[in-house]
């Protein structure tokens, strides 16, 4: 059976994992001690591929672990073969630029988990961490999906407990933990902020834990233009909120 080599169930404190969808959130997640960092672009549509250039960057340049989406389009987690393949590039893009993992989802029109089509992205991952995504709230069978991605050598599965947030699934987030035992990592995430991380913890005791702290930056710009919509901004992680989930999650453990 494969364990993830970065995965210990006995830690002694809490993983923190941030999404960055550009560099100034990455940067932020960085210099406020997070241990690892989630690239992705187009969060409004649930998370994207981002740019090479950007995972590239990230890699050569962050002292934190990189683990890299993969996710050719919105919408549902059934791929057809020419995405597929496209998926399957981004993974060996992501290996040969040094990054830590890549984060992933199949399914199939049932609800199960397309292990095909897994277990080939886990061969050509090679030492690369796979992460299963939030595809698994939307599995027919939790405890089937589970065992299937353990079979299958994902290293984690980021889940909010098949609800919209992982506040509302915590009853599920503890079950799925207490079954996951030191086989795979329970990587709670979904709505996890500073004013509600202690009751998600306090009910499911996690080993790690993913948030974006997204707010919105206003532009900058003082040229805005009369005749066309003013840009408001740019959504990026929050500096101050990430210093206090991290500082929380010191505190919990």
């Amino acid at each position: 059976m494969y364990i993830c080599a970065k995965f210990h169930k006995t830690m002694k404190r809490i993983i923190t994992e941030v999404v960055a969808e550009n560099v100034n959130s990455a940067l932020n997640a960085e210099r406020a001690g997070a241990d690892r960092i989630e690239l992705c672009q187009g969060l409004s549509d649930g998370g994207l591929t981002p740019s090479p250039a950007f995972t590239k960057w990230c890699c050569d340049n962050l002292n934190l672990g990189v683990a890299v989406l993969i996710r050719p389009r919105s919408g549902d987690f059934l791929y057809t073969d020419a995405e597929f393949d496209i998926i399957c590039e981004d993974v060996r893009f992501c290996r040969e630029a040094g990054a830590e993992g890549v984060v992933v989802g199949f399914l199939k029109a049932d609800g199960s988990v397309d292990t095909e089509k897994l277990r080939r992205v886990v061969e050509i991952a090679g030492e690369m961490e796979v992460v299963f995504h939030r595809a698994f709230d939307r599995c027919r069978d939790w405890e089937e999906a589970l065992e299937d991605l353990i079979a299958c050598g994902c290293c984690r599965v980021l889940t909010s407990g098949l609800h919209d947030t992982a506040l509302e699934g915590k009853e599920t987030l503890k079950k799925l933990i207490e079954r996951a035992g030191d086989r795979i990592t329970i990587l709670v995430g979904s709505g996890v902020t500073s004013s509600n991380v202690e009751e998600i913890f306090a009910h499911t005791n996690f080993n790690e834990v993913h948030f974006s702290a997204k707010t919105t930056v206003p532009s900058l710009m003082t040229f805005r233009g009369s005749s066309i919509r003013a840009i408001q901004g740019h959504n990026e992680s929050s500096a101050p909120e990430i210093d206090a989930m991290i500082a929380i999650c010191k505190r919990l453990r």
